[in-house]
């Protein structure tokens, strides 16, 4: 819109954009993306495990067809009795190039017990399992994906894990400052992604002072990130604490159109460099990865062929 409208303001679009979304379908998609392009790594197949509305919906349908056939949604948990999907409506406002998000979400939360099904169902074939807990996951067989809303159900989600499945590694992302049990769970992970909002809102004035705290914290990472916007993403190493640091990736000329999800493929990146290039990439390289494969994506909508864009790197 040519601006943020006033109470009761009718107010015309210039244009409307629909596409799925969602921190961890988000990030499945783009790391898809890389396994089809980087056909030479280790084999690494993708699992969903979010709550979905009925199958029957057309709203399901719409989420199904977003993805690649080989992308797994069979572990997702789908409400039958609910036809609407999570969703976020965006207005963007020319006037201030500010975005604001409304969302909505009527699914019923998945559970310890639902999650705990799906992991005891996979068994050794999980070799990691990523958590967004800012609203709920992925897994990849060797890797999966949780989503999950709940801190203290997502806690037990990974004591479940720890527990029961102990050789699958796991990484958490904390985004939301004011969200309680987010500390915690950073505790309990292998792997840590901090956003520049939470780090600021926990009082931390650079990524590099964020990431040297949390490190007498977490206990059991092997890997702290944190990304700071414009200025780029860094990276500490445990329990050496060697710190590494990559300035944001820019395109000459090119001017920034969409930053939604920005986050998600930075994730991609770095989940798809610890998965799929454990021996020839170091951190340093996975940063330099990471890091452009946002960039290129806050220049472009969407996330299609973003995968495309960065193969010079394999």
């Amino acid at each position: 819109v040519d601006h943020y409208p006033a109470e009761d303001e009718k107010l015309r679009a210039s244009s409307i954009v629909r596409r799925r979304g969602g921190n961890c379908p988000n990030t499945v998609e783009v790391f898809q993306q890389l396994l089809d392009l980087n056909k030479n790594t280790n084999p690494v197949s993708l699992a969903l495990c979010a709550v979905l509305p009925s199958k029957s919906s057309s709203g399901y349908q719409e989420i199904k067809a977003s993805f690649a056939p080989v992308t797994d949604l069979t572990r997702c948990i789908c409400r039958e009795d609910n036809s609407e999907p999570a969703s976020s409506y965006i207005i963007r406002s020319r006037a201030v190039d500010s975005r604001t998000i409304i969302n909505y979400n009527g699914l019923r939360e998945m559970s310890l017990e639902e999650f705990a099904s799906v992991a005891d169902e996979l068994g050794e074939r999980m070799g990691y399992c990523h958590f967004e807990v800012r609203s709920c996951g992925f897994q990849a067989s060797r890797h999966t994906e949780f989503q999950g809303r709940i801190p203290d159900v997502t806690r037990g989600c990974i004591q479940h894990l720890r527990h029961n499945h102990p050789n699958v590694k796991i990484s958490v992302e904390v985004e939301k400052h004011g969200r309680e049990g987010l500390q915690g769970l950073a505790v309990l992970a292998d792997v840590v992604f901090y956003s520049k909002s939470w780090a600021q809102g926990n009082g931390y004035k650079s990524a590099e002072e964020c990431l040297h705290a949390q490190a007498t914290l977490t206990s059991n990472a092997s890997l702290l990130l944190c990304t700071w916007g414009e200025s780029g993403a860094s990276a500490l190493e445990l329990p050496s604490r060697r710190y590494v640091e990559r300035p944001a990736y820019k395109t000459m000329g090119a001017k920034v159109v969409d930053t939604v999800g920005a986050g998600d493929t930075f994730i991609a990146g770095i989940l798809f460099g610890l998965t799929c290039h454990t021996t020839n990439w170091t951190v340093d390289r996975q940063l330099e990865f990471a890091n452009e494969l946002a960039g290129r994506k806050v220049v472009q909508e969407g996330l299609r062929g973003l995968g495309n864009l960065v193969q010079h790197f394999f």
